[in-house]
């Protein structure tokens, strides 16, 4: 599938190697758009080209020790596309390259990425089926990088849909096991403090590849994580759980009467009492952008649907900076928004993704 107003589908099977390629080869253009991107911001931080090449090669260990069919995939892109497996890794690990490396301090102190999240469990629906939806706030130019990555593994754990930047593993999504995840931006003063272990995306990639909700946490308490993250996974037969995550621990989160909302702020009363939010100083937002979603949802408690979690992810209160982000100037002469929503119906395996939503709200449906 090819719409004007979404994103393309890339379907990918066979190796790690020949998905990779394939991947490149569906769209080159857009690889090389998240390339560009990518350059540019570590451009505009005063890293040159030969500076990201030497940090990318220097992940390969690590990506390696996590899982070398990851490499192996990342290298088939980079054949595909006609680009440096270099330019791949630096797509793949652009948090840990934006804002690791020991020359950005000044960068860690414009932090502006986002994200709103949500989960309604089936009770709290009028269908009776679990709801997964997510706002990705950040870079303009990734509403022409994003696509939808549909993976066959053929036997070799469960195939997944999943929505990503184009020459990355994955993102947010879900597989045919059910299980759903979307992840947020989260800061504390514990990250990038410790050696770089597992990237963001190749964890949540890792999840996304487990065919229960216990192996895929297991993923992530058994990591090192370079920096902190939020992660919010579900399963189509009626949990959910929410992952506050530092570098070296976790705070969890379950859901409240059916609900659960995560923006880009420590909610959980341990991680509150013992972290320093960094995040809230450039998104303070956040405070009101999860608030805000909860009530809604709350007030539809038992009978939510579709529309009511279009209606909550589209709220426009503070804009610009809403629940739904109009193209705003961000840090290093860059510009936010929201770039996609998304909504996932792990249980049906179709998931609706609107691009620009702040345009319009144009939902195109891939079926896994």
């Amino acid at each position: 599938m090819q719409n004007n107003e979404g994103f393309p589908l890339v379907e990918v099977s066979g190796t790690p190697f020949e998905r990779g390629v394939q991947h490149g080869r569906a769209v080159p253009d857009r690889v090389r758009g998240s390339i560009a991107l990518y350059r540019d911001q570590l451009a505009k931080r005063g890293i040159d080209l030969e500076t990201i090449a030497t940090l990318a090669r220097n992940f390969i260990p690590n990506i390696v020790a996590f899982d070398p069919t990851y490499f192996e995939e990342m290298q088939g892109m980079a054949e595909g596309a006609g680009v440096a497996v270099e330019d791949i890794i630096t797509v793949n690990c652009r948090t840990e390259m934006m804002f690791g490396h020991s020359a950005l301090k000044q960068a860690r102190e414009a932090l502006d990425d986002g994200c709103t999240g949500l989960v309604v469990l089936p009770k709290g629906t009028r269908d009776g089926r679990l709801i997964h939806a997510h706002n990705w706030d950040w870079r303009e130019a990734c509403v022409d990088t994003g696509i939808v990555l549909k993976v066959k593994k053929h036997g070799d754990g469960p195939d997944m849909l999943m929505f990503t930047e184009a020459g990355t593993l994955g993102r947010h999504g879900f597989n045919s096991a059910g299980l759903s995840l979307s992840g947020n931006f989260l800061t504390c003063e514990r990250d990038y403090q410790r050696s770089a272990d597992v990237p963001l995306g190749l964890l949540r990639r890792k999840m996304l590849e487990s065919t229960n909700m216990t192996a895929a946490m297991r993923t992530v308490f058994g990591a090192r994580r370079y920096c902190s993250n939020n992660l919010m996974l579900a399963h189509a037969d009626g949990e959910a759980v929410n992952l506050e995550c530092a570098p070296d621990e976790i705070f969890w989160i379950t859901p409240e009467d059916n609900i659960l909302v995560h923006a880009n702020h420590w909610i959980s009363y341990p991680a509150r009492a013992k972290l320093v939010d960094l995040g809230l100083l450039n998104t303070p937002d956040s405070i009101y952008r999860q608030r805000r979603v909860a009530s809604m949802l709350q007030e539809a408690q038992g009978k939510i649907t579709w529309e009511t979690v279009k209606e909550a992810l589209a709220d426009e209160f503070g804009k610009p900076e809403g629940v739904l982000t109009h193209p705003a100037k961000a840090s290093f002469n860059s510009v936010y928004c929201t770039v996609a929503t998304t909504l996932m119906d792990p249980a049906a395996g179709k998931m609706w993704v609107a691009r620009k939503p702040y345009e319009g709200r144009n939902f195109v449906e891939y079926t896994l």
